[in-house]
This record gives structure tokens, C-alpha cells and sequence, in this order.
């Protein structure tokens, strides 16, 4: 029988370890696809239990620089927010997951490729609309959607007694009661225990932030240099210490923000299927970031293409979390909003103090703000004069406007 080729995006867990064996077993030959984005995992260890579950080829990639580079300032220079508060960890990082899967799937001369997403949540949706993107005539194995599978693997315990026979380890007992996402830029908290909205998530719960009353109790002063909206320089300004690497800058932002507590956040969500969840986000790097950068912005960027900008926010979010980073409209967001970065140039202070950022203040040279102007003491060559014609005219749309409510027989100013 000629057995096919197929890319399994695998993490060594139970799911994806089973699903490889089940793959095996049905005739494909299955070249498993580690991807690391900066989860804390040990990637040598994965791969032999690839092998020893019978995979054909094993890649293990370090995509946490392009991840950085090319998906987190993206989204931070587009003030990427889901519903106001998300900062998106888990759905940015997905797109660039899936883009190497299909360049591994067309190195190996494929267009079969296989997730362990299940049918329930919005990772599925994001990794088969960026497979499509990327290869149209992609062939998806997507187990927890296949009817034959879910006959079989009714629950966990079905996993672990199908992964004892064929010899598969598992760590059952160090399974947590609810789900974990982790990546440079976040780690996410869900399911199980965590799935009551109405009870405080326990604190043990967060693992990579301290808590705001563990934090030190002292503000620690960080400095951040960007130029056309992307971050050039970080350093700490108590010890000296700098980076200018995008991952070392990354990965210092996490490092300080953990410390301070900075990046919590504890909220219900509508999942792009139309079910609500609730999430347990940490991402202290990525809301230092977000701080800063918009706070620049305020100073060099033009207010009426701030507002405009503003206005596509929601929906570039939304495009995130929906999975669709590689659409036709998300190219023309990103072109919009590298146009509005364009000179976003200078340097942010900002204070970290239990879970707290305190903007301690921001230079540009390309600053639009003009102190003497602005000033309430000095008159700057602005005439108080002129203002009035501009509030004639725009004040007789509302003149027109109590008109017709009194011309109207049902006045609600009279209720």
C-alpha cells in the first residue's frame, strides 16, 4: 500500500500523542511538527517520544524571533484588543504555527497535514483557515471533527487506555483540572475548574506573574526607544541593563513585568463559534508593550488618523481571534496601519508597581504637540476669537434638530 505523507502538528501530549498513533495505524506516514513559540517545554524529549510513537520525521522549530518580529508588533502597532481586554496570545500565535506546518507539508511533497484542535473551540477554526490561505488544495485530518474517532475516544480515560496499549507514555497524574495555552506571549488559563464565572480563579493558578501583593514594593523604571511603531531599545533604568535584540526585548519585557504583575486579566469571552468562554490570561511583556506604544502614539500621531485607526481596532482584533491573519482584508488593515506608523518615533518611561503602569513620560522627534499652544498660560499664537464662527456653524445642525422635535406631535422632552 502506498502510504501518504502527512504533517501532524504535535505537542507530545496525550491528545496529539494518541492521534499520531492513530494516524500511523490507518497507512500514512506521519512527520510530526513541533513548533516552538516560546512555550516552557522540553523539545529534545518530545521529539524521541515522536519517534517512539512512530512518527516518520520529526522537525522541531524555534519560531519564537519571526513570532516576535512578525506577528507580536504587528498586532501591538494595530493596538490589536478582543472585546476590549484580550491581548490575543493564543490566536496570534496560530498563524505562524500553521504557516511553517504548510511550508514543512510542500518540503516533503505533501498537501496532507493533521491538528489536534478540538471541535468545540476556536483553534480549529484557526489553524484550517490559514491551511487554506496557504494551500488551497490542502487535504485537513482534523480527528475531533471525524465521527469514526469520536466513537472511539469518548473521553479521556479512552485516550490513556489506547495509549497503554501501544506503549505510549502518559503523565496523567500531574494533569492539571483546566487547560493550558503558553507561548512568548501569553499563557492562558481555561476549562475545568476555572469554568464557573461567578468564583475567583485561585491564585495558584498563575504561574508566570506574582501576585500584586507578593510584587516588590517599589517602583521599578523602564525605558522603551521605538521608531515607525516598532520597538528598537528596552532598558531597565534602575541597573542599567538593555536590550535591543526583538526576542531578548521580549523576552526582558516578560521577565520585568512577572515581577511587578504586571498582565492579568480574568474575563468571559465570545468564542468565534458563538459559545462564551471564560479565560485566565497572563501577559505581562505584551501589555508593557501595548502601554507604551499607544502612549507614543498620543504624542506623534495625527489626530484624525488616530481616530480612524481606532475605529478599525475592534475589527482588526476580530480578525485575529477569527483566524484570519492570512485574508485579503487583513492585508488591507496591515497597509493601513503601517501608513499610520510612519514616524510613531521616540522614547516611553514608564514605572512598573504592583500590576500597575505608571507612564512617567514620552519625547518624540517627531512630536505634533506644541507645549505653547497647549498652555493655558501662554497664548501661542492661538486666537480665542476665531473659535467662535466654528461654534456657529456647527452648532446650527443642532438648532435644525430641536426644530423638528418641537414640530413633532410626541415630544419626549415633555415626558
Amino acid at each position: 500500500m502506498d502510504r501518504k505523507k502527512i504533517v501532524l502538528a504535535y505537542s507530545g501530549g496525550l491528545d496529539t500523542s494518541v492521534i499520531l498513533k492513530c494516524l500511523d495505524n490507518k497507512g500514512f506516514d506521519v512527520i510530526a511538527y513541533v513548533a516552538d513559540v516560546g512555550q516552557q517545554e522540553d523539545f529534545d524529549e518530545i521529539e524521541q517520544k515522536a519517534y517512539a510513537t512512530g512518527a516518520k520525521k520529526v522537525y522541531v522549530e524555534d519560531l519564537r524571533k519571526e513570532f516576535v518580529t512578525d506577528y507580536i508588533f504587528p498586532a501591538m502597532q494595530g493596538n490589536a484588543l478582543y472585546e476590549g481586554r484580550y491581548l490575543l496570545g493564543t490566536s496570534i500565535a496560530r498563524p505562524i504555527i500553521a504557516k511553517r506546518q504548510i511550508e514543512i507539508a510542500m518540503q516533503e511533497g505533501t498537501t496532507y497535514v493533521s491538528h489536534g484542535a478540538t471541535g468545540k473551540g476556536n483553534d480549529q477554526v484557526r489553524f484550517e483557515f490559514a491551511f487554506f490561505a496557504l494551500l488551497p488544495n490542502v487535504q485537513i485530518i482534523a480527528p475531533w471533527k471525524d465521527p469514526e474517532f469520536l466513537e472511539t475516544f469518548k473521553g479521556r480515560s479512552d485516550l490513556i487506555a489506547y495509549a497503554e496499549q501501544y506503549g505510549i507514555s502518559v503523565k496523567a497524574s500531574t494533569k492539571k483540572p483546566y487547560s493550558e495555552d503558553e507561548n512568548l506571549l501569553h499563557i492562558s488559563h481555561e476549562a475545568g475548574m476555572l469554568e464557573d464565572p461567578g468564583v475567583r480563579c485561585p491564585g495558584e493558578v498563575y504561574s508566570h506573574t506574582v501576585s500584586p501583593q507578593d510584587a516588590p514594593d517599589r517602583e521599578t523604571h523602564i525605558e522603551i526607544e521605538f521608531k515607525d511603531g516598532i520597538p528598537q531599545r528596552v532598558k531597565n533604568l534602575d541597573d542599567g541593563t538593555e536590550h535591543t535584540n526583538p526576542l531578548e526585548m521580549f523576552l526582558y519585557l516578560n521577565e520585568v513585568g512577572a515581577a511587578n504583575a504586571v498582565g492579568r486579566i480574568d474575563m468571559v469571552e465570545n468564542r468565534y463559534i458563538g459559545i462564551k468562554s471564560r479565560g485566565i490570561y497572563e501577559t505581562p511583556g505584551g501589555t508593557i508593550l501595548w502601554e507604551a506604544h499607544r502612549d507614543l502614539e498620543g504624542i506623534a500621531m495625527d489626530k484624525e488618523v488616530m481616530h480612524l485607526r481606532d475605529m478599525l481596532i475592534p475589527k482588526f482584533s476580530e480578525l485575529i481571534y477569527n483566524g484570519l491573519w492570512f485574508s485579503p482584508e487583513m492585508d488591507f488593515l496591515m497597509s493601513a496601519f503601517n501608513k499610520s506608523q510612519e514616524d510613531i518615533t521616540g522614547t516611553v518611561k514608564m514605572a512598573l508597581y504592583k500590576g500597575n503602569i505608571i507612564m512617567e513620560g514620552r519625547s518624540s522627534p517627531t512630536s505634533l504637540y506644541d507645549q505653547e499652544l497647549s498652555s493655558m498660560e501662554v497664548e501661542g499664537g492661538y486666537n480665542p476669537m476665531d473659535c467662535q464662527g466654528f461654534i456657529n456653524i456647527n452648532g446650527i445642525r443642532l438648532k435644525a434638530h430641536n426644530l423638528v422635535l418641537r414640530r413633532t406631535p410626541y415630544n419626549w422632552r415633555e415626558e
